[in-house]
């Protein structure tokens, strides 16, 4: 695609954007409040790859992590509608709270890797008790 084509596209993703958001505001950094119909058409971009997550917080004063956790629940939302029976909101809650419950036992085990990886970096604690003395 040629440069001019990409910039085209640049400005029609922003203009939907602003469209949903019924901002004519070209910064919309300004924007405090992200309803969902700006959360979505800021995913589908994404999705559609006219921007990566990195580029679309940069360019609108979010984190990354923000862009990514709403991606991820746009996703799930989207799982969840074309399942032949849908989940009710309990059962997408406990799905939810088990996914996040393994992405933390995950998290707790890279640390501890990371923390056995560090201890010959480490001074040893014994050792500086008695060169105090």
């Amino acid at each position: 695609m040629s440069p001019k084509g990409q910039q085209n596209q640049s400005q029609s993703a922003e203009q939907s954007t602003q469209a949903v958001a019924g901002s004519s505001e070209p910064d919309s950094k300004d924007v405090k409040r992200w309803t969902t119909k700006r959360r979505s058409a800021l995913v589908l971009e994404i999705l559609r790859g006219e921007t990566t997550a990195a580029e679309a917080a940069r360019k609108h004063g979010l984190t990354v992590a923000e862009v990514e956790d709403w991606k991820e629940r746009f996703l799930s939302g989207a799982e969840n509608a074309l399942r032949s029976k849908p989940l009710d909101e309990d059962a997408q809650k406990d799905h939810e709270i088990k996914r996040l419950k393994q992405k933390v036992v995950e998290l707790v085990m890279d640390m501890d890797i990371l923390k056995e990886a560090a201890k010959p970096y480490l001074p040893n604690p014994s050792a500086r008790q008695t060169s105090d003395e």
